[in-house]
């Protein structure tokens, strides 16, 4: 459970001359290209593409051979699908949910992947701990509900009911309409991206906390030594609840995604 092997070498070294524990820090999510010098060979960016080959293959493999009477590899593939249809897309856009099925699909799988390889032993990184990714996703769903307004609505009337809340006194159109225009175009897109963001960064670095300090009291004294489990262990069940979080960053990015869109496609926003 220990995914940076340069940080790994300080801290034994540190540990060796005598210097104490060096606890992980937002430097330990800045990884070193993984061959040459470029910024796009990153551990990252292999596993952001590693997550795309892996959800390629899973629902192609799961969907090859579909039968009445589905074997477990398709029943998985269409659990998750009929998931996202009816829980995500359907509940909450409503009758014109079926175009957006496919979209907020590759956004549940992609950040829920990219979430798990957190954990998973060797990749052992939440890709989504690097904020660039969420700011992008976060784009995405912005460029979107934005889009389906506009389409359906009219860029006149979508943007006239964000600034002036219909049925709103004329004289609160002095406070709400910045308010207004503030959440819809800045807002949302950075509340969106920095809560999935927030909760794979410090989720990362608590399970770092814990793995490298009981590899350090390891290299204590006999007292110190006898500690070191409770380090390991604590370790361990942060690891069963950080899985639990990765899941449910993934469903309430999603669901927030298919409340904007919907709200996008009301008549009234």
């Amino acid at each position: 459970m220990i995914p940076r092997g340069v940080s790994v070498r300080d801290l034994l070294r540190s540990s060796a001359e005598g210097g104490g524990f060096v606890p992980p820090s937002s430097g330990d999510f800045e990884l070193p290209p993984i061959f040459g010098d470029n910024v796009y060979t990153t551990k990252p960016i292999a596993l952001v593409f590693l997550s795309v080959i892996l959800i390629s293959v899973f629902f192609i493999i799961s969907s090859r051979k579909a039968a009445v009477l589905p074997s477990k590899l398709q029943f998985a593939g269409e659990s998750v699908y009929t998931f996202v249809r009816n829980d995500l897309a359907k509940d909450v856009i409503g009758h014109d949910f079926l175009r957006f099925v496919p979209y907020l699909f590759s956004l549940f799988t992609f950040i829920l992947v990219n979430n798990l390889f957190g954990i998973i032993p060797l990749l052992q990184f939440p890709t989504m701990s690097r904020v660039s990714f969420p700011y992008v996703l976060a784009a995405t769903v912005y460029l979107v509900f934005h889009y389906v307004g506009i389409r359906k609505q009219g860029a006149i009337k979508y943007f006239k009911d964000i600034m002036f809340m219909p049925g709103v006194p004329k004289a609160a159109y002095i406070l709400i309409t910045p308010l207004e225009i503030l959440t819809f175009f800045l807002v949302r897109p950075l509340t969106l991206s920095l809560r999935l963001f927030a909760n794979m960064f410090a989720g990362h670095l608590l399970l770092l906390v814990f793995i490298l300090g009981g590899e350090h009291l390891l290299q204590g004294v006999i007292g110190l030594k006898l500690i070191s489990p409770f380090a390991f262990a604590i370790g361990i069940v942060l690891t069963f609840f950080e899985f639990m979080v990765q899941c449910l960053q993934a469903y309430i990015f999603t669901l927030l995604a298919a409340l904007y869109i919907a709200g996008a496609l009301a008549d009234e926003h």
